[in-house]
Formats: C-alpha cells, sequence, structure tokens
C-alpha cells in the first residue's frame, strides 16, 4: 500500500500550492486515465477513521487493477469538514467523513445525533442498519450529492471544560464550541451554555486563547485533537451516541465503471468490519490515555441534562423529523 496521505501545515501547503494546476485542483479523472479519488478528513493519523481509510485505500487498489487511487488527506488538510462537502459538488475533492453535519443539505441527517436519542452503540446500529438508517442515507444521496460507502458508529460525546461540570447549574456563562449543527446549538442553549459554532481544526487554538471554555466530543476525537493539553475535565454527560459516514460524490461514484463500482463496494464492506474491530480493541485504552495525560472523569447528573435539552429537542424538529425522532425512540 503507498503510504499517500499529507497531513498538517506541510500538508496544506501543498494542497494550497498545487491549485495551479490542473491535476491537483480537480477530483476525479486524471490525464493519464486514472481515476483519482481525493478523500479529506478531520482526524489525525493515528484514529481509527484514518486507520480503517487506509484499509479501503489499500484493498481499492488491490483490486482496482491501476484504474482507480485514493489519496487520503487527514489533518483537515483539504480544509474543514464543510468546506470538503462543497469541494466534492464542485468536483475539486471526491470523499469525506460526515455526519450530523449533513443536515445543512440533508435535514434527516440531524437524527443522527440528537441528544439523549440513542441508548447505547447497539441502539444506534439497530437504526443506521434498518429502514430508518436508509431513509436518512437516501436523503443524503438525493439533497447532498453524496453516496455513503460505510460507516463508524461512535464513542458517546461528552463535555470538556477546566472546571467540573455535574448539572446544568454549571454551565451559566460558559462557552462552549458546537459543530455546524443547529439541533447542537438549540440543546445547549436550553441547557445553560453560550454555543458557537466552530470548525474542529479550530478548537484546540480556541480553547488555548480562552474563545471558547469548552467543547464537547467522543473521547477519540478528545485524543486525536489533543485537547488533553488544554482541558482539564472530561465530564460524563453522554449526549449523544451516533455514527457517521464515509462518502463519495455521487458523480465520482456514478463515472466508474460497474466494476469498479463492485471494487469500491466490497472495499466498503470489509473496511466496515474492520473499522468495527479496531473501535472494539482501541476505544476502551482510550480513556486511560487521556486519563494518563492529565484529564479527570467527572460523573454527572445525565438526568438533568436530558431534562433540559429534550424540549429543545422536540421544538426544533420538523414534523417529519420529530415522526422519525419518535421511531428512533421506539427501535429495541
Amino acid at each position: 500500500m503507498k503510504k499517500k496521505w499529507m497531513v498538517g501545515v506541510f500538508a496544506s501547503a501543498l494542497v494550497l500550492g498545487a491549485c495551479g494546476s490542473d491535476d491537483a485542483s480537480e477530483g476525479g479523472e486524471s490525464s493519464g486515465g486514472t481515476t483519482e479519488w481525493r478523500f479529506g478528513h478531520l482526524a489525525d493519523e493515528n484514529h481509527i477513521w484514518h486507520k480503517t481509510a487506509l484499509k479501503f485505500e489499500e484493498l481499492v487498489e488491490e483490486n482496482a487493477d491501476g484504474q482507480l487511487e485514493i489519496t487520503i488527506y487527514p489533518n483537515n488538510s483539504l480544509g474543514g469538514e464543510t468546506d470538503t462537502i462543497n469541494s466534492i459538488q464542485a468536483g475539486s475533492a471526491d470523499m469525506v467523513i460526515s455526519g450530523e453535519t449533513l443536515q445543512n443539505w440533508a435535514p434527516n441527517a440531524a437524527l443522527m445525533a440528537v441528544p439523549y436519542a440513542f441508548r447505547d452503540l447497539e441502539h444506534v446500529q439497530s437504526v443506521v442498519e434498518g429502514d430508518i438508517g436508509e431513509q436518512i442515507k437516501q436523503e443524503i444521496s438525493d439533497e447532498a450529492g453524496l453516496t455513503a460507502l460505510y460507516y463508524h458508529t461512535r464513542a458517546p460525546r461528552n463535555l470538556t471544560s477546566n472546571e467540573p461540570i455535574t448539572s446544568p447549574d454549571d454551565l451559566s456563562g460558559f462557552s462552549m464550541r458546537v459543530p455546524n449543527v443547529p439541533l447542537f446549538l438549540d440543546t445547549w442553549q436550553a441547557a445553560g451554555a453560550a454555543p458557537q459554532v466552530m470548525d474542529f481544526n479550530e478548537v484546540f487554538t480556541g480553547l488555548q486563547q480562552g474563545v471558547i471554555d469548552g467543547q464537547e466530543n467522543p473521547v477519540d476525537l478528545i485524543q486525536s485533537g489533543g485537547l488533553y493539553e488544554v482541558q482539564d475535565y472530561v465530564n460524563r454527560t453522554e449526549h449523544v451516541f451516533s455514527w457517521i459516514y464515509i462518502l463519495v460524490g455521487n458523480e465520482q461514484y456514478n463515472a466508474l465503471s460497474e466494476d469498479l463500482k463492485q471494487v469500491v463496494q466490497d472495499a466498503a464492506a470489509e473496511a466496515q468490519v474492520y473499522g468495527e474491530e479496531l473501535y472494539n480493541e482501541e476505544i476502551e485504552t482510550i480513556e486511560q490515555d487521556l486519563i494518563d495525560s492529565g484529564m479527570e472523569f467527572v460523573d454527572v447528573d445525565q438526568d438533568a441534562f436530558r431534562e433540559a435539552m429534550t424540549p429543545a429537542v422536540e421544538s426544533s424538529l420538523s414534523a417529519e423529523q420529530l415522526e422519525l425522532y419518535e421511531q428512533i425512540l421506539a427501535v429495541e
């Protein structure tokens, strides 16, 4: 497998410097007849998503007979999540990892990460692999122009801070980052915080400079983003269990031959299994790594957070979203 991914500032410089050439600025087929997909995501090289992406790349290229190559850009080096989606739609990138942010194109994608909608990861898996998941996937394809290839379940989202937070009463005056998800803004505001939208690649600096007091993410991204260097506490709100898709542009995917589509689908199925195995192996050690790095885990009154957020959830959802939400709650 070729080591073709690029990282950090060096990668960004290369990407920006290459924008003057036709081959570097456009995804899709190169002049040599080989289709090249540019795959950007926000995690670092040690993250489960990146390791699984490398496996997907390896499997595709082993079976594509030189007809399809994938170059992976971690660390937001193709831009933030929203920027990369826009680039895919413009034809200058091809693949991305995205979840609830997709609600900005496909409103029902909001259901991928509704606070306190999912009981645990088994509940998430039942939804994503059932009719509700298929409905959300189809809307993402129709409205965002993206084809879901495989998915990762995610560790629960927890709130980080430099003072322990055990109930919504502790959120007064607490400025925090949330992703570009309107529902997150509404629910954290209802809980008493002062949320603001910020790309993940800006979070470390925002915390370091005191622009924000905290943020919320699964422990793997807390570790991947180095947030243990600028935050002291992980407050176990566990407010969101969710999943995230690995996606390719519809146009890019549909441009493939049927044989290459099958190569991609087979690689995606195998990457799905590989990613689940990595999750089971690694996620259990991440919490201890964060503790060893100086973070303290704090138990919170989850019922109080649920009570504070649920009215905002229900009032923020459209009639169609509310129906899906109620269906999710009913899934065994």
